[in-house]
């Protein structure tokens, strides 16, 4: 069976082969560019280059080399433990936003972000900053890791457990809450399961409480009878009943399509061939994310016509990665404000489904709002530069080609081709000898961002 993909047709089975670059489709920025939109935020021109320099397979190894980590996550520790004796969640939100801006292990971050929408905690409903701060941290541990550690850990979650009403579980009145959306929305999808196995898996949740802001397993009120669910039947606690769910079949397919929808593809409806090849890697490897997301990053499929602009950017994608490809700074309280408005401010997800993402981040209003945004980002007189200016951070002067820098901006910002009148539109305006090179780029850049294309990823 074979599916069409953009000009190409691709076997399921080998759209999960190791991409390798060719004449044809080289290896140079505007893929190393793709590469970092979907991996990370994006990067600096200058590291940008140093990419194109690593190579494919060096640019892959570089985003998941975590020796950086430990250092920078010494720095962010005393704004951490202040934000955490806040009890202000909406400042936690403005520290992940600066941390996504400043870290030097992008992959890391962004998987954090999306197991964040995968296990979506609203700070709005739990007023704990302290225990938002502990969820963030559990979801970053694991985030490359093995998926069963991670589910674990979310089901003893206070912040979960708190925004699901789930914090006094008692034998006498089992909380069906956790137990639906462990299976609904963290690792089976719907119709994988019964309203009695939703019941029977509650009971097996019974006592875990929360106590003076800490889990707590109360085991006097533990239901310790039988239960019968998903084809098993016995005296299960808790973690048995995560261990049951994740043995299910559908788990790692399930697992599989968000993984693929979230990096490669949006609103797209794929063969089930396409998701068994990465369904089953995570099934042999014992859900490790990090290889499955590898294979991902390293495929054919990635870099393929279909999925390079088959992405909508998120409002949090567009926004740090336009200061990350400056080397811009900002209030990030001031974003803050500005992400909610677009309805992507992390810590805050519409519901327990997290954010629909993909067609859904854009509509009249919206848009507007994501051009704006660029607008004062690359203009606004409270945005510095680590370069000194938003000109000396793409290293453009007034001697520079409008031709060359606005091309070298397309294709580190765009994902796909941008019409031909829009960029002789955009040359227009760097070569503008009306107002001086500083207004020029910053012409340029609000241009850019208004683009439908700029919009992709």
């Amino acid at each position: 069976m074979t599916m069409t993909i953009g000009l190409r047709h691709i076997d399921p089975r080998d759209a999960w082969s190791r991409w390798q670059p060719t004449d044809g489709q080289p290896w140079d920025h505007r893929m190393a560019a793709h590469l970092l939109r979907r991996a990370g935020f994006g990067v600096s021109p200058a590291e940008l280059n140093r990419c194109v320099e690593l190579g494919f397979q060096g640019t892959v190894d570089a985003l998941f080399d975590r020796s950086a980590e430990q250092t920078f996550d010494d720095e962010m520790k005393p704004i951490e433990r202040v934000l955490a004796s806040s009890q202000d969640p909406q400042q936690l939100a403005s520290w992940w936003l600066l941390r996504m801006r400043q870290t030097p292990c992008q992959l890391l971050e962004k998987a954090t972000l999306f197991w964040h929408g995968h296990f979506a905690t609203g700070a709005e409903k739990v007023q704990n900053a302290r225990a938002m701060l502990a969820q963030n941290r559990l979801l970053r541990e694991y985030a490359l890791g093995k998926f069963e550690p991670m589910v674990q850990g979310i089901s003893r979650d206070v912040a979960m457990l708190i925004y699901l009403d789930s914090e006094d579980n008692r034998k006498t009145r089992p909380n069906e809450n956790y137990a639906r959306e462990l299976m609904e929305l963290f690792c089976l999808g719907p119709g994988n399961y019964t309203e009695q196995d939703i019941k029977e898996i509650a009971r097996c949740f019974t006592g875990w409480q929360v106590y003076r802001g800490a889990f707590r397993f109360n085991r006097y009120q533990h239901d310790r009878g039988e239960k019968d669910f998903l084809g098993q039947s016995g005296n299960f606690s808790g973690e048995q009943a995560v261990r049951i769910v994740l043995d299910q079949p559908a788990a790692p397919r399930f697992l599989a399509r968000k993984l693929i929808r979230f990096f490669v593809i949006d609103d797209h409806p794929l063969d089930d061939a396409f998701i068994e090849p990465i369904a089953t890697q995570l099934r042999d490897s014992d859900f490790d994310l990090g290889l499955a997301i590898r294979t991902i990053l390293e495929s054919k499929f990635l870099y393929s016509d279909e999925a390079i602009g088959g992405k909508v950017r998120s409002p949090v994608e567009m926004a740090i990665g336009m200061l990350r490809f400056l080397g811009a700074s900002v209030n990030m309280n001031e974003l803050r404000g500005r992400l909610l408005t677009l309805g992507h401010l992390p810590l805050y997800p519409p519901n327990v489904k997290g954010w629909e993402g993909g067609r859904q981040w854009i509509n009249a209003s919206t848009y507007f709002g994501r051009a704006n945004l660029v607008r004062d980002l690359v203009s606004s007189d409270e945005t510095t530069f680590e370069a000194g200016s938003v000109e000396a951070a793409l290293k453009v002067t007034e001697s520079s080609k409008p031709e060359t820098w606005v091309r070298r901006v397309v294709d580190a910002q765009v994902a796909v081709e941008i019409p031909d009148e829009t960029l002789v539109q955009l040359v227009e305006f760097a070569a503008d000898r009306r107002t001086d090179i500083h207004q020029r780029v910053i012409n340029v850049l609000t241009a850019i961002g208004a683009t439908p294309e700029f919009q992709l990823a």
